[in-house]
């Protein structure tokens, strides 16, 4: 046992097959409809992905930022050589991930466009679409933070893939602070932003 766990891949491959049961329950006691399970299929996509995201997201806001100062200094650079840049690889792809599947699940239950517009093409009369209409503006904007300002100054900061290795210490320390401060505005706007999401499904 000890020794499955040990094994992410093994894991993960565990979780996949005990979903895949899960929907051959489904079929065996419902049937199989394409209309309702393609869409399901992507919002499941979707809600792992924003997990992943979200989850790494307040990660580096709740426990790596607060925690790294206490670190010893001589353990400092494994966190920014290794540790931190294969979170951001999975924060940057699962934000990623994350906006595609809901942008792909909304255009599935076609309300794209009324959402994107806070419902002004149908004259502001549905706040169900302006609810997820929110929390869609605010998950792009976030997603906007990690691709075009977090992730690019976090590459210079920590000299990601050694794609900067000329940066002078005071550059990387420039890098680091924007990144850090857009950083703090997602874990902001993750929070109205699920709750928007969540008040769409449950209160309209």
């Amino acid at each position: 046992m000890a020794a499955f766990f040990s094994n992410l891949r093994n894991t993960v491959i565990a979780g996949v097959v005990l979903a895949v049961l899960m929907f051959v329950l489904y079929v065996y006691i419902q049937g199989y409809d394409a209309t309702l399970f393609w869409p399901f299929f992507v919002r499941w996509m979707h809600v792992l992905s924003g997990v992943m995201w979200i989850g790494l997201l307040w990660y580096f806001n709740f426990v790596s930022t607060p925690t790294t100062p206490s670190i010893p200094a001589e353990l400092r650079p494994a966190l920014g050589k290794y540790i931190t840049p294969a979170a951001l690889w999975w924060f940057r792809w699962s934000a990623m991930s994350t906006i595609v599947f809901g942008i792909i699940l909304a255009a599935l239950n076609g309300y794209l466009v009324q959402a994107y517009t806070l419902d002004a093409i149908e004259g502001f009369a549905n706040p169900k679409a302006i609810s997820i209409g929110v929390g869609m503006w605010l998950g792009t904007i976030m997603w906007f933070n990690v691709w075009f300002i977090i992730w690019p100054n976090q590459q210079k900061a920590l000299n990601i893939g050694n794609a900067y290795p000329d940066l002078t210490a005071e550059a990387r320390a420039a890098a680091a602070k924007p990144a850090g401060m857009f950083s703090r505005v997602n874990t902001m706007l993750s929070i109205p932003m699920l709750f928007a999401m969540v008040a769409a499904q449950n209160i309209y």
